[in-house]
């Protein structure tokens, strides 16, 4: 699910829309404050159900065309451009510490090669929480994002809460962390995000693994899931049964298909959503706005907001 734009065309537009926020790109970037109750591009409705004017915008991974993903600094930008729902990944450390990351290796989007050169293929449950928190998780995408870091799940979470955001959890390869369900689970219990607003407003918790999404409905049969593929029409009333949406690749599906999802109830008795991923172009956003989607999740939430609401927002 990782796509990066060219970083003159991001910049760019993060410009643009900055602009007509009332912001630069400088002040962006210096760090989270109170989102503006007014702001256009955030969701108002329920546990992610779209808004009066078309489908919700997630950030995936944070704004993450313009910060490193599932960084602290990308949820704070997401949140700097109005954008309320922000997605991450959950895995587990080799001593047991929860972090936010997506690849199972730290190869990609950390220094972890240059700080531990022996360690190959630098697996993130190879190495313990205090090992991760001493990478350099922000210079891989541009130097002005040095020392951040991989943050914990319970970082993450504070800042998601601090930001007033909501969010869309995956947990990320389950077959290698036996029990991550239920951990995490519990860290959400713990911080405070499994109490009656964050479970009906502000939180959907998603995975690849069927089986995955199945162990958290019967956990906790209040929360709202997601199921991230594409089932046959033939097989969605077997997930009809223990999740509330499909969450499927955009280039997957068609809008009979999306009409299909919508015809059947989920596991709360209500007609199931479908948020696609990952669309961060204009056309492709009006091609999955007009398919019927629910939720649009992209790396440029700005572009995908003035391609299916901007016309609204001003």
């Amino acid at each position: 699910m990782y796509v990066r734009p060219a970083a003159a065309a991001a910049a760019a537009f993060l410009g643009f829309t900055l602009t007509l926020l009332g912001g630069t790109a400088s002040s962006a970037a210096t760090g989270p404050s109170a989102p503006s109750p007014s702001s256009p591009f955030g969701s108002a409705g329920p546990a992610g159900a779209p808004g009066l004017l078309g489908p919700v915008v997630y950030a995936h991974r944070g704004a993450s065309a313009y910060a490193p993903e599932n960084t602290l600094a990308a949820i704070d930008l997401a949140m700097r451009l109005g954008f309320d729902w922000v997605e991450n990944d959950v895995q587990r450390t080799k001593d047991g510490e929860l972090v936010v990351v997506h690849d199972d290796t730290l190869a990609r989007t950390t220094d972890v090669e240059q700080a531990f050169p022996d360690r190959g293929p630098w697996k993130v449950k190879d190495f313990t929480a205090a090992e991760i928190a001493t990478l350099d998780a922000g210079s891989w995408f541009g130097e002005e994002f040095a020392g951040e870091r991989v943050p914990t799940l319970r970082e993450y979470l504070d800042r998601v809460q601090r930001n007033r955001q909501r969010l869309l959890l995956e947990v990320k390869k389950p077959e290698l962390y036996p029990g991550i369900e239920k951990q995490t689970l519990q860290v959400l219990d713990e911080t405070g995000w499994l109490d009656t607003d964050h479970v009906q407003r502000r939180l959907v918790v998603q995975s690849f693994s069927a089986d995955s999404v199945r162990l958290v409905h019967d956990m906790r049969p209040d929360l709202v899931t997601a199921f991230l593929g594409t089932p046959t029409v033939a097989d969605l009333p077997k997930y009809a049964q223990f999740t509330d949406r499909i969450n499927p690749w955009h280039t997957t599906i068609s809008a009979d298909w999306v009409a299909a999802v919508h015809g059947l109830l989920g596991a709360h008795g209500k007609a199931m959503e479908v948020d696609t991923w990952i669309v961060d172009d204009a056309a492709t956003a009006r091609k999955v706005q007009g398919m019927g989607v629910d939720g649009i999740i992209t790396n440029a939430p700005d572009v995908v907001y003035q391609a299916v609401l901007g016309s609204f927002a001003y």
